[in-house]
């Protein structure tokens, strides 16, 4: 079954607070041991993506039948919305907190109500699976990709499609907005990364340079830059207005699962497949420090509001808790029977969620 735990983070103190996981689809709960620091272990069906509100009072998980919502300072059900024919794939919340997109395997985009937790709207186009969807910074405007080599943009006040963005030639993999909102970026199976004009959705570069599909996108906080990973286990960092490649980052030797930038903007933190957390100065190129003590491919990590630690999660089926003062592993937390592919601090810094790939 597939799990979400979540665990309290006072300092760097991780206490047991809570109890419970769902058995099957029943709504009735099962007492279970927890690992150490875990509030809850909740999650029913195949889970894919762990997101937290803004204001951290609530906790979303995509999964098989639909999505959950629960009480991040508790771990109480707050509810199930379904709707979606197929596998949850994708979620993200708006800026405001107010509405939650979902992208499915039938093609479709939900947009749900969290106070009424219902059905705001279906955004129907894409003609495959959608992979990934992000809300603009002003929360006017969703953008999503698919396994239909499109890019979409979509008036959430209108609730309909703007723009159809037509150039990758296989599968979109990411999309994220730069932080003012003026550029988009979508990366493809294609191995290729385009910008586009977010607001008119017209292309601005194409970038170039990597070979394999294009899994991961983040921006620096002045959006001047962006930095990529690739399945052919490098990073790149480029200029936003340019399009021009900065740094190629070598020193992974499999996948990038993912990479994120640091709430101080300079560090860069990588996961890969070959077990390792790899962390850099993206403007220099320097790798600052190389993380190994993970047995399996990381898949998924993150940092806390205030940089104090890093959270990676493994398919060695655990999470590890890292000191961004010494670069320690503070505490490594088992319990998962799966890979954990996801992690997410919520906005206080306070709470974990993770959520794994047992089947």
């Amino acid at each position: 079954m597939k799990t979400v735990r979540f665990f309290n983070i006072p300092l760097i103190l991780f206490l047991i607070v809570g109890f419970l996981q769902s058995n099957g689809f029943a709504q009735e709960y099962v007492r279970w041991q927890l690992p150490q620091g875990a509030i809850a272990r909740l999650g029913k069906g195949k889970i894919n993506e762990v997101k937290y509100s803004p204001d951290g009072n609530t906790i979303a998980v995509a999964s098989s039948i639909g999505i959950w919502l629960y009480n991040a300072h508790t771990g109480a059900e707050l509810a199930l919305m379904t709707g979606h024919t197929r596998n949850v794939y994708c979620i993200a919340f708006s800026p405001d907190g107010q509405t939650l997109a979902s992208g499915r395997s039938d093609s479709t985009i939900r947009l749900w109500d969290i106070q009424t937790r219902r059905r705001k709207a279906t955004l129907a186009g894409h003609r495959s699976r959608v992979r990934a969807v992000a809300f603009s910074p002003d929360g006017d405007t969703l953008a999503s990709t698919g396994a239909d080599d499109t890019v979409r943009l979509w008036s959430l006040r209108l609730r309909r499609l703007k723009k159809m963005l037509i150039g990758h030639t296989d599968v979109g993999r990411t999309v994220a907005f730069s932080p003012d909102g003026k550029v988009l970026a979508s990366g493809s199976e294609d191995s290729t990364i385009r910008l586009w004009d977010a607001y008119t959705g017209q292309p601005l570069k194409t970038v170039t340079g990597h070979k394999r599909a294009v899994t991961s996108i983040a921006f620096s906080s002045d959006g001047q830059t962006f930095v990529s990973g690739c399945d052919d286990s490098t990073i790149g960092v480029w200029d936003t207005r340019t399009g021009e490649q900065l740094q190629h980052l070598l020193g992974h030797t499999w996948y990038i699962a993912s990479v994120a930038f640091l709430p101080d903007g300079e560090t860069l933190v990588s996961a890969g497949w070959d077990n390792v957390i790899h962390l850099w100065n993206p403007y220099t190129g320097k790798l600052l420090r190389k993380l190994a003590e993970h047995t399996g491919p990381v898949i998924s990590v993150a940092s806390s509001p205030q940089a104090e630690m890093i959270v990676s999660g493994s398919h060695d089926g655990t999470i590890r808790l890292w000191d961004t003062q010494t670069w320690e592993a503070k505490n490594t937390i088992a319990g998962h029977t799966g890979d954990v592919k996801a992690v997410a601090f919520s906005p206080d810094g306070r709470t974990l969620a993770s959520g794994d790939g047992n089947a």
